[in-house]
C-alpha cells in the first residue's frame, strides 16, 4: 500500500482534532465500536514485539467511584503547589472526565515480559514504557477518526490503582482513558483555550 495526498490530508485533520478530551456525553459506546478500538490498539509498534501494553476496562461503578476519590485527594495536593492566580486558574480547570465518560481502561506496562525476548530492551528498558505510550496513542488516533473523544487521566496516585484493579505486581500503571462521545468537538485544545499555556516548540537541533 502506498499513501497518497489524501491520506495525508486526513491524518493530518485527525492529529489537529485530537484533543485531551474532559466533557462527555454519557451516551453508551456499541460494543462492536469498542472492539474496533481493541483492534486498532493492536496495530501500535512495540520494542522488539513485546506488546507490553495491558488494558483492564472498568465497568465496576464501586471501582470508578474508588478513581474518582483519588483523583479529588491528589487534585487537591496538587492545587497546594500553586499560589495566587495561578492557583485560582488550576481550580478552574476541569481535568478529568472521569463522572461521565461511558468508557474507561486502566493502561498497564508489563515490566519485562516474556514476550519479545528482551529483543531491543536491553540498554533501554524504558522502550517498554514507550511502548505502551505508543498503543495509547494508537488508541487515541483510532478513536478520534471515529469521533470518539479520549481524555487520559493523570492526576491519580499511581501506587494506588494496581493494587485497586488487583493486577499482577509487575504491571506498573501507566494511565488512565476515559473515552466516549465529546460534548463538543474543538481544534483548540482546552489548555490553550483556558489560557494555562500556549505551545512553544522546540527546534530540531542539528549537529
Amino acid at each position: 500500500m502506498e499513501c497518497d495526498g489524501s491520506d495525508i490530508a486526513a491524518l493530518q485533520r485527525i492529529l489537529r482534532w485530537r484533543r485531551d478530551v474532559r466533557h462527555f456525553r454519557p451516551d453508551p459506546i456499541p460494543e462492536q465500536l469498542i472492539a474496533e478500538l481493541h483492534a486498532a490498539m493492536e496495530l501500535a509498534p512495540s520494542v522488539g514485539n513485546a506488546r507490553p501494553w495491558r488494558v483492564v476496562r472498568v465497568d465496576d461503578p464501586a471501582l470508578h467511584a474508588a478513581v474518582r476519590d483519588d483523583f479529588a485527594h491528589c487534585n487537591a495536593e496538587a492545587a497546594e503547589s500553586y499560589q495566587g492566580q495561578q492557583r485560582a486558574d488550576y481550580a478552574a480547570l476541569k481535568l478529568a472526565g472521569l463522572d461521565a465518560a461511558p468508557l474507561q481502561l486502566a493502561v498497564f506496562t508489563q515490566i519485562d515480559p516474556a514476550t519479545g525476548h528482551g529483543l531491543g530492551r536491553a540498554t533501554m528498558p524504558q522502550t517498554l514504557r514507550q511502548s505502551t505510550a505508543m498503543a495509547i496513542h494508537t488508541l487515541w488516533l483510532a478513536a478520534r477518526a471515529r469521533n470518539l473523544g479520549l481524555g487520559m487521566v493523570s492526576i491519580l496516585d499511581p501506587t494506588h490503582i494496581g493494587p485497586l484493579l488487583d493486577v499482577p505486581p509487575d504491571w506498573e500503571f501507566a494511565a488512565w482513558l476515559c473515552l466516549g462521545w465529546p460534548e463538543f468537538t474543538d481544534d483548540m485544545p482546552l489548555l490553550h483555550r483556558a489560557g494555562w499555556q500556549e505551545n512553544a516548540p522546540p527546534d530540531w537541533l542539528r549537529r
